[in-house]
């Protein structure tokens, strides 16, 4: 699941402790757990990175986790 949110935290709450606004993808599939986040300027740029993130290969996603893990 790729999403945008200004408070990460609070996001990953919401979908594991509320059914009203839990995203119907993540109910599904609780508890989620946040693996990976970036901050962007805007909006507009978070919207656009959130695209490109979607369109990347699994192991390009696995790598970009990885890497953020590894500080």
């Amino acid at each position: 699941y790729t999403g945008i949110a200004t408070d990460a935290v609070r996001r990953v709450d919401e979908h594991n402790d509320s059914d009203l606004l839990a995203a119907k993808y993540t109910r599904a599939r609780r508890p989620v757990v946040l693996v990976y986040q970036e901050r962007c300027a805007g909006r507009s740029g978070a919207a656009r990175r959130e695209h490109a993130i979607k369109h990347l290969a699994r192991r390009d996603k696995l790598s970009l986790i990885a890497q953020w893990q590894a500080g």
